[in-house]
């Protein structure tokens, strides 16, 4: 007997939850990426012909500085200004600290969804305060509506821990 399952997987390749998986584990790596650069204050990378930079302590300092700066929301500057920045090597740490969180979460499918929230949480704020500085409109939504979605839909199911975590505890796992 085959499965509606069964005739995607073999109509298409992968079924629409390991799709969500792939961008889930591709997220997971980003975040992986920029803790670990976090850690060793290296932004450089170089795998052969592919190089590029990793956002470190001092670059995420930066991208704060210059998100707060000229703001049209005054409060929300305010604040990343004077609480984050002004208590930046405390925040630094918990940055990275969160960023790892989210790497496991994304890349292990445990938990899932809240990593792809606490992922939201870290730029969704930033992409807030630039808005209508004149930087390329579409910088932060190109993360930010995957990252929602990975939030809505349960893609750690598929490839994760918790499709695992879900068949044990039913519907007592949410995520």
């Amino acid at each position: 007997m085959t499965t509606s399952t069964d005739h995607e997987r073999s109509r298409h390749g992968v079924t629409p939850a390991q799709g969500f998986a792939m961008v889930r584990i591709i997220f997971g790596l980003v975040y992986l990426n920029n803790a670990f650069a976090k850690l060793t204050q290296a932004s450089d990378v170089h795998l052969g012909p592919l190089s590029g930079t990793l956002i470190t302590r001092d670059g995420a300092r930066g991208i704060l500085d210059r998100a707060t700066s000229n703001t049209w929301f005054p409060a929300l500057g305010g604040f990343y200004r004077d609480v984050v920045l002004g208590h930046w090597d405390f925040f630094a740490w918990l940055l990275t600290a969160g960023e790892l969180a989210i790497a496991i979460g994304l890349l292990l499918g445990l938990a899932s969804r809240l990593a792809a929230l606490g992922a939201l949480a870290l730029i969704g704020p930033i992409w807030v305060l630039v808005l209508g500085q004149g930087s390329y409109l579409w910088t932060y939504p190109v993360e930010l509506l995957p990252l929602l979605v990975l939030a809505i839909a349960p893609s750690g199911r598929a490839w994760g821990l918790d499709g695992r975590l879900v068949s044990r505890f039913g519907s007592r796992w949410p995520l």
